[in-house]
C-alpha cells in the first residue's frame, strides 16, 4: 500500500536487515541491494582492513528518511539532515534529562533508533512491534529488569495491554517497574485513566504524554499531575510547548478550511503549525506535500487542529481531515470523544460525519466494554445509553453505533481510522449493514 510505494520513491540503493525483512523488500519490489544484517560485522572487517577514509557528513548533508505510518492520509517520506536529527537528539536529552546512566525500554520501534542516537543503552521487549498490543505486563517488566530500564516509551495500545495484563505478574516482576523514572506515552490521545492506572504500575515514574509527529518530535509535553479531568475538556492537553518551539494556529472558517494567517490567540481552533530547528526539511519527492506544508516559510503545518488556552498550553482536538461541518457549526471529534469513554460502558469511542459535506450529521461509534455488552444484531446502541451519551458528549447525536472493534494504524494500533468508519456508519444507517 502507501508504505510500500512511499520507500519504492525513496530509491534506496541498499537494504539492510533481517532474513524475514529482505524476503519482504523483495516481494514489494524493494530497489537496491540487499544486505542480511547477519552479514554486517563480516563486512564491517572488511572495510577496516581497506582502512578507506571516508568524508564526514557536513550539517547540511541528508541524514535520514523517516516514514509516516499513512493513518491518516498517504504514507510520506520525511527528509532529516543531520543538524535536524542532531537538534532532536539534543532537545530529548536537555528536555527528559536523559544520560549515559539512563537505559531505555523501548515498547515503540522508532524509539529503539533514538536509544542509540542518545547515546543510551536500548532494549524492545518480546513483542510484535508491528502489533503493539501485543506487548504484555510480564514482557515488558522483563525488559525492564534487563537493563534496568530508567526510562520507557509505549504507544496507548501497547499500555492498555500491559494494564490488562498486570494482574499475572510476580511480585518480583512487579518490583522490577520501581526502576523507571520516566514513563512516555503518545501516538494517540491516550486516556487518563490509563495513565493513572501507569502510575500505580511504576510508582517512582514521571508519568508524560508528549505530543509530536514523524516530521517534529517532541512538540509539546505535559506531566499526568497537569491534566485537568476530561469533562472539562474541548480536546486533549497535551502541555506547553517545549524550548524552542513555537506554535501558532490557522483558525478554520465555517467550513472547516484552515486560514493561510497564523495566529497565537487563545481559545480558538485552528491547524496547529510549529516551527522549531528540529522539524522536518522536507518530505521526500513529494512537491506538492512540501508546498501545503510549508504554506508559511519556516513554519510546518500538521495536520491536526487544536488550540490554545489562556495559560499558553496547547489542546489536541483531532484530524483537520476529520472535522465534521453542520449545519450549526464545525465540530472536532477528539473532545467529545474523551467524555463518552468516561461512561463505564464504552471502551472506545470515535465521533464520524455522515453525509454531504456542510450538512454532515455527527454518528458515534462505540466499542461497548465486555461486561456491558447485549446480544443483539443490530449496530444501534439502546435508546437510554444513547441518551446518556448524547448528555455527556454534548453533542446532538443523530445515532450511536455499536463495533465488535475499531480500525487502526498499524504503527501505534491506537490511531483510529475516522474516515473508514464514517464509509462504515453512511452503510450500516443507509440499511446496508456493516
Amino acid at each position: 500500500g502507501g508504505i510500500r510505494r512511499a520507500i519504492r520513491g525513496a530509491r534506496p540503493r541498499h537494504v539492510i536487515g533481517v532474513p524475514a525483512g529482505l524476503v519482504l523488500a523483495r516481494t514489494l519490489a524493494i530497489p537496491g541491494q540487499r544486505i542480511s544484517s547477519r552479514a554486517l560485522a563480516r563486512i564491517c572487517e572488511q572495510g577496516a582492513a581497506r582502512a578507506v577514509a571516508l568524508e564526514r557528513p557536513d550539517a547540511e548533508t541528508e541524514a535520514v528518511v523517516v516514514f509516516t505510518s499513512g493513518a491518516t492520509g498517504p504514507a510520506k517520506g520525511v527528509v532529516y539532515r543531520h543538524r535536524q536529527v542532531a537538534a532532536t537528539v539534543g532537545l530529548l536529552r536537555a528536555h527528559y534529562r536523559l544520560t549515559e546512566s539512563d537505559s531505555l525500554v523501548a515498547a515503540f520501534a522508532p524509539w529503539a533508533v533514538l536509544g542509540p542516537a542518545l547515546g543510551i543503552t536500548s532494549v524492545i521487549p518480546a513483542m510484535d512491534v508491528t502489533k503493539p498490543r501485543t506487548l504484555t505486563a510480564r514482557a515488558l517488566s522483563d525488559a525492564v529488569s534487563s537493563v534496568n530500564g530508567t526510562v520507557l516509551w509505549a504507544s496507548p495500545a501497547a499500555l492498555a495491554n500491559v494494564i490488562t495484563t498486570q494482574d499475572r505478574l510476580s511480585e518480583p516482576q512487579r518490583r522490577a517497574f520501581a526502576s523507571v523514572r520516566l514513563a512516555l506515552f503518545a501516538g494517540a490521545p491516550v486516556p487518563r485513566a490509563s495513565l493513572v492506572a501507569a502510575s500505580s504500575l511504576m510508582p517512582n515514574a514521571q508519568i508524560r504524554t508528549p505530543y509530536g509527529m514523524t516530521e517534529a518530535l517532541p512538540v509539546a509535553d505535559i506531566e499526568l499531575s497537569g491534566m485537568p479531568a476530561p469533562a472539562k475538556t474541548h480536546g486533549v492537553p497535551v502541555g506547553y510547548p517545549v524550548a524552542g518551539v513555537d506554535v501558532e494556529v490557522a483558525v478554520l472558517d465555517a467550513s472547516g478550511r484552515p486560514s493561510r494567517v497564523l495566529e497565537a490567540t487563545h481559545g480558538v481552533t485552528g491547524e496547529i503549525a510549529v516551527r522549531a530547528a528540529h522539524i522536518r526539511d522536507h518530505y521526500d519527492r513529494l512537491w506538492a506535500t512540501n508546498r501545503l506544508a510549508s504554506t508559511n516559510p519556516g513554519w510546518h503545518r500538521t495536520g491536526d487542529v487544536g488550540h490554545l488556552d489562556p495559560d499558553g498550553s496547547l489542546w489536541i482536538e483531532g484530524r483537520l481531515a476529520h472535522v465534521i461541518v453542520t449545519p450549526t457549526g464545525v465540530l472536532t471529534p477528539v473532545g467529545p470523544e474523551q467524555r463518552a469513554i468516561t461512561l463505564p460502558f464504552v471502551e472506545q469511542a470515535a465521533l464520524v460525519g455522515v453525509g454531504p459535506p456542510g450538512i454532515t450529521t455527527p454518528v458515534l461509534v462505540v466499542v461497548i466494554t465486555p461486561t456491558t455488552r447485549r446480544r443483539t444484531r443490530s449496530h444501534l446502541l439502546d435508546a437510554d445509553r444513547t441518551e446518556q451519551l448524547r448528555q455527556t458528549t454534548g453533542v446532538d447525536l443523530a445515532a450511536v453505533l455499536v463495533r465488535r472493534d475499531m480500525p487502526v494504524d498499524i504503527r501505534h494500533n491506537s490511531k483510529i481510522d475516522r474516515s473508514l468508519l464514517a464509509a462504515w456508519a453512511e452503510r450500516v444507517l443507509a440499511g446496508a449493514g456493516g
